[in-house]
């Protein structure tokens, strides 16, 4: 049995993979790609320089891939043009079953596929199994949700005249995605635009590229023609530039940090590139005191543990500032601390590993530095490197209360196995204090008064709230991101429609 994600209720058993149709059977980690995708075949970098994958629970390189720059971008967008009328030209229906097919594919491969994922990015085997899963389940409904790209008539003032709308696939999109979920990431944008019937030019995280490449072969060997998916690796600013300067490229799809998307944002202005950005979020929890006198502090703290330390905390969506209301905080920390204390670090591919290390050195050091500022609080259980790990990335799961809110622990998005607690009186209090930042992703509330949830969802500015649960998000709904966390949004018939232009036909009779 595997852990796939299940919300407030943590990992749940799910059966394993359906048994391999022969295509893929009994694939391991090195039967995957390690190169870049274009045009259809497997390719190094047009000037030969290669960059080594960094496993970051052992600091050891475990593959060689290319790193390219402009050149290859161009090359692939060469490609992706190419391709593009052919692939536009097909029915939904047509590009269904490609993606239907390569679902199967994911499914049948999911095992190794998380071992590629673990060993690129250090998460839990079993939250890599959860990713691909998912993964599998973004191509089936795009596919499905293609099918429902609807125009409409629409009754003309002028008599003799007839309106009518279309929708119709933007052409050529670049996916630049982040190293945080390594396949989730890359998977909703190119589910979607080759749904819509768009062609991909994907630059994976240089992090965490060989998921990437992964779903580039799933897709391939699904029989995805020649350029329609081309996945490449290299400098981030050339290749981004290159997509962005190219009047072809006719939107670009971006997760990562707020300062990057800043940056795209001025460098489309001068061919005036669509964005669709994910950027940064710094999410706030309101829990009411209802929320744990119904369950009990322990089973409220056992479940906010688990959603704030999945992937070590390197999740947009995370909850990470804990607004406590004072009648229930104490309780709340006290329950909290041996749950944390009782996490067991290690490397990913550890089936006892509960937690495993950060992606790389600059992201742990981040949060030590977070640490180290003054933040007004008590370090309650973690705060350090482990002392029993002479290699790997790894940071104690940390647990600090009273927080001060004008901190940066507070203020800046942690990303990292940091969960900070801070009490609170009244409730508009707390939410005026979470509305106070930039960043408008998503948010948790923690309410059976159905009242107050209501006058808390509809105050909080974000793009997803989520009422007495973990997972503010669904394959089926929109992924959006308000204020400085993002433009457009991912995912849902939203997420279809983002790749995707409206027309408008007059006929005269």
């Amino acid at each position: 049995m595997v852990g796939v994600w299940a919300g407030r209720g943590g990992y749940k058993e799910e059966s394993p993979s359906p048994p391999c149709s022969g295509v893929c059977h009994e694939k391991t980690m090195s039967d995957f790609p390690a190169q870049q995708l274009i045009a259809g075949d497997w390719v190094a970098a047009a000037d030969g320089r290669t960059i080594d994958v960094i496993d970051p629970a052992t600091e050891q390189p475990i593959a060689t891939v290319p790193y390219g720059a402009a050149a290859d971008a161009e090359a692939a967008i060469d490609a992706a043009a190419k391709a593009f009328p052919e692939w536009a030209a097909k029915t939904a229906y047509q590009r269904a079953d490609v993606l239907h097919a390569a679902a199967t594919l994911l499914r049948e491969r999911r095992d190794a596929l998380a071992a590629v994922t673990t060993a690129e990015s250090g998460k839990p085997i079993a939250e890599s199994k959860g990713e691909w899963t998912v993964v599998a389940d973004l191509f089936d409904w795009f596919a499905e949700e293609a099918k429902r790209a609807y125009g409409r008539t629409i009754p003309a003032k002028l008599p003799g005249r007839r309106l009518m709308t279309l929708v119709q696939p933007l052409g050529v999109v670049g996916v630049i995605t982040a190293w945080n979920f390594p396949a989730y990431n890359p998977a909703r944008s190119i589910a979607a635009a080759l749904a819509a019937g768009c062609t991909v030019v994907c630059r994976p995280a240089d992090e965490t590229p060989l998921s990437g490449f992964a779903i580039g072969a799933a897709l391939k060997d699904a029989g995805l023609p020649a350029g329609v998916l081309n996945v490449i690796n290299g400098a981030p600013a050339a290749m981004a530039g290159a997509m962005l300067d190219d009047q072809r490229c006719r939107k670009v799809s971006f997760t990562g940090s707020t300062e990057v998307g800043r940056l795209l944002i001025k460098q489309s202005a001068a061919t005036i590139t669509r964005l669709a950005l994910e950027l940064g979020g710094n999410a706030p929890v309101i829990v009411e005191p209802d929320a744990i006198e119904r369950v009990g502090a322990e089973a409220f703290a056992k479940a906010a543990v688990l959603a704030r330390f999945r992937n070590a905390g390197q999740v947009c969506v995370a909850p990470q500032r804990f607004y406590l209301h004072r009648d229930v905080c104490g309780a709340f920390v006290e329950a909290a601390a041996p749950i944390v204390a009782g996490y067991r670090v290690g490397p990913g591919a550890d089936a006892a590993s509960d937690i495993g290390p950060l992606v790389n050195a600059a992201q742990r050091d981040r949060v030590e530095k977070l640490l180290s500022h003054e933040h007004g609080g008590r370090v309650v259980v973690g705060g350090k490197r482990p002392a029993n790990r002479d290699a790997g990335y790894f940071f104690e799961p940390t647990l600090v209360a009273d927080v001060a809110t004008n901190s940066a622990l507070w203020r800046e998005e942690t990303f990292g196995p940091v969960l900070a607690v801070t009490p609170y009186d009244n409730l508009d209090e707390a939410i005026n204090d979470a509305n106070s930042l930039e960043a408008g992703l998503a948010a948790f509330l923690f309410t059976h008064d159905l009242n107050r949830a209501v006058h808390a969802y509809e105050r909080l500015e974000f793009g997803m709230v989520a009422v007495n649960g973990w997972v503010p998000h669904a394959t089926e709904g929109p992924f959006p991101g308000w204020k400085q966390s993002g433009l457009g949004a991912e995912s849902g018939p939203e997420g279809l429609h983002e790749y995707l232009e409206p027309k408008l036909v007059s006929f005269f009779v």
